[in-house]
Order: structure tokens, then C-alpha cells, then sequence
């Protein structure tokens, strides 16, 4: 009975602001650019609740794909690459229309009203109800101020009544967030994968999300695969997360839940892999995305409708975010955890599926965007931190696990030299066998090399054809060489494909230069990028994307170092996936790759914690039954004394591909020097194997 009030309560608020909202939407008075603004901003929201009702009366259903299609897209039009440039959403023209500091704040509200897109289509009206209502309330204060003294509020005003929305509304968001998390069924995905007819690609508005081609191709394609070639992605995928729990010798039979990661049009494979986990005991979780500033990112996700949009608001929590703000949305994170503790202690970990291809995207530094102080960035690296800290209590990082596999999307089409769908299903076919090689041969040869970098004191390793890479890494000293190993053999679980050895390096003594001419990194083109290290912390960097120094190092601080001054070395590998290596070339998308299968592809450093970050007590071993040793470094081994300066939430991999590199030799602290690849090609006695895809490639 009580539910039944609140809705009818609900059901009142939103009769009363959709209605306000229609007489702002037929004119408002305001002066200039303002009228424009809210005129526009109500235009939308009356779009979203009359595609509210459709959905509500069962338009998903009846409607046909067309119309489906044309609804989907007005709702992100005003934000797509051709209309963008007199979009309020972007934040160069809302400065010009309305003046810097209220500029920035409506451009922001654009983006949080934007939101209501997602949540009409996923039926919570609340989300929609308090959206409209802030909406509302910043739009009595043009009201008011301008019929009482014929001025504007200040600026302060309105970012004071966003600032207090964000912050009152943050416990209904940590809630949501971790109730989807940790719970069966509640995400939006988990219906569609279970009920959707998946030929009929109407499903896919289904979850409110922008779709664009992308999502409708790859649906269409997968639906035109075998079954036997489902089955083989899913299985892949679902027995990797499998072994990711036994080499690790963690218990999958304690857990209870699988977070699903994919891209919208993934569902076939994603309805399988659903089977799978069942049979393994597992149920499936997931998240509904949002661009709220109130949600992270979710467990499904399209292709952007305009990647440029999402680039001007990364920072637009820079409006608000204070130690106070920073307090509050650990407090409820934590409540949130703590209502979901039986729930959260199941949560096993997420298996990933990521798509590649899209458009390359340089994005623009623009000035009127909102950015964080040198102060808020500190603030920002310590809330990210504490927030790790909190879940960890709750979802225990010695228990779960991961895997991660890629496809490509059909966007890809328009780099490879053929864009016909034949090509496009050839190349998907060779990804699929990528994914699925031979774990046996690789993990054979990769003991070889293991076995010449065990007895190294330091590994050299030096660019050519144009790379400017020259590092010394330091290496752990093993104390019983009989038991024990520096290197873990990676084959095909977690990180899918197989194809590398990895170890965490000695920081002291580990120096020199980090460049490689072109690297993609989470969606994101870096050229020339330069990082310089000493003892195992970045000392400085730079790279070529922008016309000014300034722009370059921002640039690489925001997404590399994840605003931290430095980060040291967490991690030294060496790719042996050739066979990914030569495919790329193959069809001329060696840029494309996703960090996932270009680190399998040359060797690879990242930066940020090491790979056994909070997981250094658990014992690993190589197939040939020898202990992995070296998981930590000098910063890792402050959890001890200091937890909060061990880690810092962040791993990135930076790829030396192989027509790249000049030399890696590992060499002893006798000054005995062995090669193991030079001018592009594998030299270890054992390892030419690898070498057959490259020089097939030459024939």
C-alpha cells in the first residue's frame, strides 16, 4: 500500500512538471541566449516523457524498426557531430550564448537532463521526476530575479543548486549502483537477455541507449553467424573467467554472481556465455549506464553519438567537487555496500567483452570546458583511493577475478582496404582465431624465454625505424632459482588472447625512454608519446596531439597518469602473439587494436600497480609449478606500513610494436648478454616459431 502512495505521489510530481515544462517550452521571456536555452532544454524533456508513455503503453513492441530508429535518434540529436556546434551540450557555444561561468553550469544541466533519455526507456520515473524538478527549480531563479529586479542570478546561485542536487541525490545513486551490481536481474540487460526475440533487432532500443549503425550491424551479423561460431566466442570467453579462477587457486564455487560486460549488439553471444556462467553456478549481473554525473560508467554501452561531447564533460565534476562532496559519496558508497554486504561477498568479478574499430578521434582542448585545479586533481587521486579501499572491505579482491576478450565492430569496415562485409567477416573470423590459438604452443615457448629472463639481472631495450626508446628494467633476484620464477606464463584466461610473459620490475634502477610514433589508449590516440623514467617513477612526458606543451602534458596527465604527479613501472612484459601482430597489418588496422591484443604484440610497460595489485598474497604458480616471485615493488610493499601509498587505481599498457623494436636482451649481472628479439624478430634458441606468421607475411 505504501509503494502504491509513492507512485501516486511520484505520478503527481511528474503531471505537474511535465505540464510547467510545456509552457516553457511555448516561450519564456528571458533575455538573449536564455529564452534559446530553456526553450530548447524543455523541448527535449517534453520528447522524453512523450517516449516515456510510448514505452509505457507498449511501443517497443508494436512499433516498427523505423520509427523505433527515428525516436532514438531525435533524442540524441541535438548532440550529434553535425548539430553539435549550436548544442548547448557543447561548451564553447554555451559560454558564447551565456557568458563563461553560467555557460559552464547550463552545459553541464544539459548533459545531466540528457540522462532522462536512458531513464524513461529503463522505467524509472523518479530518476526523470527530480530531473525535471531541478530543471524547474533553476529555471524560478531566471524567473524570479528577472521579474523582480530585471537581472540574471548569478552564476554561484545556479552552480549552488546543481551542487546540492548532486550531493542530496548521490544515496539514491550509490544504492541503484551497488544494487545492480551485486543483484540478480535489476540491470536493464539481464530482461533483454533473457526474454528479447534476438532476430527481430528491435530489442535494441529496448535499452534506451544512443544506437547507431555499429549496434544494429553487429547484431545483424552475429545473427548470420553458425551456431557452432557462438558457441566457440562464448565458450572462450566463459572458460577463461573459469581458469582465471583456477591458476589463481581462488574458489568460484563461493561466489554466487558475474558482472556482464559488452557492447550493445553482443546479445547472442552474451545470451550464451549467460548459459554457461548458469552452469558454472552463477548468475548474471549488470548495470544500467547513465551520463549522469551520478553514475559511473555501466555494464552495456553503444557507440558514442559524438565522442567529442563525451570528451568536454569528463571534468564537469570539477564544478562541484569538494572535500565536502568527496566525503559524501564515499559515506554513501559505503552504505550502499554495507545494505548489499551478503550480495557484495558473492560478487565475483566482471567478464568483459570490448569492442574495436570505431573512427579515429582527436579530440579538441576547449577552453570553455570545465577542468580541475591542480588542488581538486590531489582531492580527486585521494577520493579514488579511499573508494577502493571501501569496496575492498566488501567485495574482498583475493576472491574474484576477471577475463576480457575483443571484437571489432562493423565501423571498422571503413579502414580496412576492402570495406565490403565480406571483408569485415573475414577479419572477424581471424579475431576469432586469435582469441582461440593454441595456449599449448605459446605456453612451451614462453617457458623458454622465461627461463633466459629468470637469470638476468636486467633486461635492455632500444627502438629503431624511428622509435626513441632506450630503458634499462630492473629485474627481482630470485633466492631459490629450483622453486621459484620472475615471469608468469599468460596463456588464454584473463586476458584474452593468449600470448605474453609479464613481471612486476625492480623500481630502482629501472630508467630511460618510453616512445612509440602512434599508441591507442582506452579510446584515445597518443602520438609521439614520450615517457621518461627514474628509478621506476615517470619523470617526466609529453607527446604530439596538440599545438602547445601545455595541452600535450595535460593531456597525458589526465589519461595516462590519471592526474598523479608520477607512477612507476608496474608492470614488464613481451608480447609474443605474432599471429595478432601480422593480422593487424594484414588489414592495415594496426592503430585500431585495443590495448587488450596490442600489448600481446610487442613488448609492453605499464604504468600505475602492478598486475597483482591487492592480490600480492595470494600464491601463483607457472605451469611448470614454479612460484611467481616477483608481484611486488618498492611502492606495492607500502601496504604494509602505509596502504594509502601503495596503490594508485590505475594500469595502462604502452606497446613497442615489433617493426619498432631494435633490440630486448636480457643480460646478467656478469655482463652476460642474451637477445631475445632483435630488429623485429625472436632470436632465443626455441622461440623462432614465433617468427613464422611474420615472415609468412614477407612472402
Amino acid at each position: 500500500m505504501e509503494m502504491e502512495q509513492e507512485q501516486d505521489i511520484l505520478g503527481e510530481r511528474l503531471e505537474l512538471a511535465v505540464g510547467r515544462i510545456g509552457e516553457i517550452a511555448a516561450g519564456t521571456g528571458l533575455p538573449g541566449g536564455f529564452d534559446l536555452y530553456f526553450q530548447k532544454m524543455a523541448e527535449f524533456l517534453v520528447l522524453a516523457e512523450e517516449n516515456r508513455r510510448f514505452i509505457e503503453a507498449g511501443g517497443l513492441r508494436t512499433a516498427s524498426l523505423e520509427e523505433l530508429a527515428e525516436r532514438n535518434h531525435a533524442l540524441y540529436r541535438d548532440i550529434l557531430p553535425e548539430n553539435y556546434g549550436t548544442s548547448f551540450g557543447n561548451p564553447e557555444y554555451a559560454v558564447k550564448m551565456l557568458g563563461e561561468d553560467m555557460g559552464r553550469c547550463l552545459s553541464f544541466l544539459h548533459r545531466e537532463l540528457l540522462s532522462t533519455a536512458a531513464f524513461c526507456y529503463g522505467g524509472k520515473q523518479e530518476e526523470v521526476v527530480i530531473r525535471m524538478e531541478l530543471f524547474l527549480e533553476i529555471y524560478a531563479a531566471f524567473e524570479g530575479e528577472q521579474a523582480e529586479s530585471g537581472t540574471l542570478p548569478a552564476a554561484e546561485s545556479i552552480r549552488q543548486i546543481l551542487y546540492w542536487f548532486v550531493s542530496d541525490y548521490a544515496d539514491m545513486a550509490a544504492l541503484e549502483t551497488v544494487g545492480q551490481m551485486t543483484c540478480p536481474g535489476r540491470g536493464r540487460s539481464c530482461g533483454i537477455l533473457q526474454e528479447a526475440d534476438l532476430e527481430d533487432l528491435r530489442y535494441l532500443y529496448a535499452y534506451g541507449e544512443y544506437v547507431g549503425e555499429n549496434e544494429l550491424e553487429t547484431a545483424a551479423f552475429l545473427n548470420s553467424l553458425p551456431e557452432e561460431t557462438i558457441d566457440t566466442m562464448a565458450d572462450t570467453y566463459t572458460e577463461g573467467y573459469r581458469i582465471g579462477f583456477e591458476v589463481t587457486g581462488k574458489d568460484l564455487s563461493k561466489k554466487k554472481t558475474v558482472e556482464l560486460i559488452y557492447p550493445i549488439g553482443f546479445e547472442r553471444m552474451m545470451r550464451k556465455a549467460a548459459g554457461n556462467f548458469q552452469k558454472m553456478g552463477l548468475d548474471v549481473v549488470s548495470r544500467d549506464p547513465s551520463v549522469s554525473i551520478l553514475y559511473g560508467a555501466g555494464s552495456y554501452a553503444s557507440s558514442s553519438p559524438n565522442r567529442q561531447y563525451g570528451f568536454d564533460h569528463k571534468d564537469d565534476v570539477a564544478l562541484f567537487f569538494d572535500k565536502a562532496l568527496a566525503g559524501r559519496r564515499i559515506e554513501v558508497f559505503q552504505t550502499a555496500l554495507e545494505t548489499y554486504r551478503k550480495e557484495a561477498l558473492g560478487y565475483a568479478g566482471p567478464a568483459v567483452v570490448e569492442s574495436f574499430g570505431e573512427k579515429d578521434f582527436e579530440p579538441v582542448n576547449k577552453p570553455q570546458a570545465v577542468r580541475m585545479t591542480e588542488e581538486q586533481n590531489e582531492r580527486w587521486v585521494e577520493y579514488r583511493m579511499q573508494r577502493r579501499q571501501v569496496q575492498e572491505r566488501y567485495i574482498l579482491e583475493e576472491e574474484r577475478s576477471f577475463t576480457i576478450i575483443a571484437f571489432p565492430v562493423p565501423e571498422i569496415r571503413e579502414a580496412l582496404p576492402d570495406p565490403s562485409k565480406e571483408t569485415y567477416a573475414a577479419f572477424f573470423r581471424d579475431i576469432i582465431r586469435i582469441n582461440t590459438l593454441d595456449y599449448r604452443l605459446y605456453r612451451d615457448i614462453q617457458a623458454k624465454i622465461i627461463e633466459a629472463l629468470n637469470r638476468a639481472d636486467h633486461c635492455e631495450i632500444r627502438g629503431m625505424n624511428g622509435n626513441r626508446t632506450d630503458l634499462r628494467v630492473n629485474l627481482y633476484k630470485r633466492k631459490d632459482p629450483e622453486r621459484e620464477t620472475i615471469f608468469e606464463n599468460c596463456v588464454a584466461d584473463v586476458n584474452i588472447p593468449v600470448g605474453e610473459v609479464f613481471t612486476s620490475p625492480v623500481l630502482q634502477g629501472t630508467r630511460g625512454r618510453l616512445h612509440v610514433s602512434r599508441v591507442f589508449l582506452d579510446g584515445l590516440e597518443y602520438k609521439d608519446l614520450e615517457i621518461l623514467f627514474e628509478d621506476g617513477r615517470i619523470a617526466d612526458y609529453t607527446c604530439a596531439n596538440f599545438n602547445t606543451e601545455k595541452e600535450n602534458r595535460d593531456f597525458v596527465r589526465e589519461n595516462v597518469l590519471f592526474r598523479h604527479k608520477t607512477l612507476p613501472m608496474g608492470e614488464f612484459a613481451i608480447g609474443t602473439n605474432t599471429s595478432a601482430y601480422v593480422t593487424a597489418r594484414k588489414y592495415g588496422v594496426q592503430g585500431k587494436l585495443p590495448i587488450l591484443i596490442a600489448e600481446k604484440t610487442g613488448p609492453h610497460f605499464a604504468v600505475g600497480d602492478t598486475c597483482y595489485s591487492h592480490t600480492e598474497e595470494t600464491r601463483v604458480y607457472n605451469p611448470d609449478g614454479r612460484e611467481i616471485v616477483a608481484k611486488d615493488n618498492e611502492i606495492s610493499l607500502l601496504r604494509k606500513t602505509d596502504p594509502s601509498k601503495a596503490y594508485f587505481n590505475c594500469h595502462t599498457d604502452v606497446t613497442i610494436p615489433y617493426d619498432e623494436l631494435g633490440e630486448l636482451t636480457a643480460v646478467t649481472a656478469e655482463g652476460e648478454r642474451t637477445p631475445i628479439i632483435r630488429n623485429g624478430r625472436f632470436v632465443l634458441e626455441g622461440t623462432q616459431e614465433l617468427n613464422r606468421p611474420l615472415d609468412e607475411q614477407e612472402k
